[in-house]
């Protein structure tokens, strides 16, 4: 065999093994790309059943809210339609409720035309007449026995608007809330000792303007010793409606938005529910730069037990016609 035929023999040898590498590495290519694409479609098809197993569960828990939301719903005057009126509650603890009895009662009412806050307080004590005649002395002892929904038509039979919302807040609840929006600035009147053991209730917070945690606010508000008794907790009430105004108002606010419905949805017994945090924060954007305007239900303590409040209906009547001027329109004098 010459030299020149046995370089021909290894030249085409050398062309074989080169054509069954590059047909191995074709092979190889096509099983890794056809892996490749199995575990692409593998795992679009897991996140299509994740996204349809989340799309459920979402739905799911949005059918419920609707169906809260409509268990829930309440005779609605249509004068109060430019309006939205939220009864807040603030509970203690104990009852069939969830809390024993209802210390602080606000119907705190919006102007959706101006933005502006309005803030009636309810003495604890009130004596109301049911829309059935039944006459209840100090209404906020009855959360344990009626709940929310008849809170809400006690207020309603009693002011004569409609209630829009409710909010059922124990101390946990409020303490949480404020340290989300990272404390308020209230100025304390005068210094407050107070301990009950009974309760676990130990108050000594110094006079002067302070920037409150929630564990310091709610102890402002329970306080109740002093000269004016329930009359000078219902005044701090309004000292701290104006202040959390002024921090609810805060840039940062929107930002804590997300924390605050987080609290709302866990903590508080509320009609509003994370489904409607896109119109909080519509409200919150609309609120105007004025102080809320606060008063107390007018009245008068009884004779022999300031622990009742008589109510005079007529001022109450005159009041709500001041604070509701729309209510009082027919659509036709609206509309001009």
């Amino acid at each position: 065999m010459t030299k020149k035929h046995s370089e021909t023999k290894n030249n085409i040898r050398a062309k074989r093994r080169k054509r069954l590498l590059r047909a191995i590495l074709g092979f190889f290519k096509f099983v890794l790309l056809c892996a490749v694409l199995c575990a692409v479609s593998w795992a679009s098809w897991q996140e299509l059943l994740r996204g349809a197993a989340v799309y459920r569960e979402y739905r799911a828990k949005y059918d419920a809210y609707c169906e809260r939301r409509e268990a829930r719903r309440v005779p609605l005057d249509e004068r109060f339609e430019s309006y939205m009126n939220v009864l807040v509650l603030g509970v203690d603890k104990g009852g069939d409720f969830g809390g024993g009895h209802a210390d602080t009662l606000l119907l705190v009412s919006l102007d959706n035309a101006t933005g502006k806050v309005r803030v009636i307080s309810i003495p604890r004590g009130t004596v109301v007449t049911t829309a059935n005649g039944t006459i209840w002395e100090r209404l906020g002892e009855k959360y344990s026995e009626v709940g929310v929904s008849g809170m809400i038509d006690a207020v309603r039979n009693l002011l004569g608007v409609s209630v829009h919302h409710y909010a059922v807040v124990d101390t946990r609840a409020l303490g949480s809330l404020i340290d989300a929006l990272g404390g308020i600035d209230v100025y304390v009147e005068m210094r407050m000792d107070y301990e009950d053991p009974e309760l676990g209730l130990s108050i000594h917070i110094p006079q002067g303007f302070q920037r409150m945690t929630g564990d310091v606010a709610q102890k402002y508000l329970r306080y109740r010793s002093g000269e004016l008794g329930d009359l000078g907790r219902i005044q701090r009430q309004h000292r701290f409606v104006k202040a959390l105004y002024e921090r609810i108002l805060n840039v940062e606010t929107l930002g804590r938005l997300p924390a605050l419905m987080k609290i709302l949805q866990e903590q508080v017994d509320t009609s509003v529910e994370v489904w409607d945090s896109t119109h909080l924060a519509e409200v919150l954007q609309g609120l105007s730069k004025e102080h809320p305007e606060t008063l107390m239900l007018p009245g008068h303590p009884y004779a022999g037990d300031e622990s009742i409040w008589i109510v005079d209906q007529e001022q109450i009547t005159q009041k709500i016609k001041a604070l509701f001027p729309r209510a009082e329109k027919t659509p036709a004098e609206e509309n001009t």
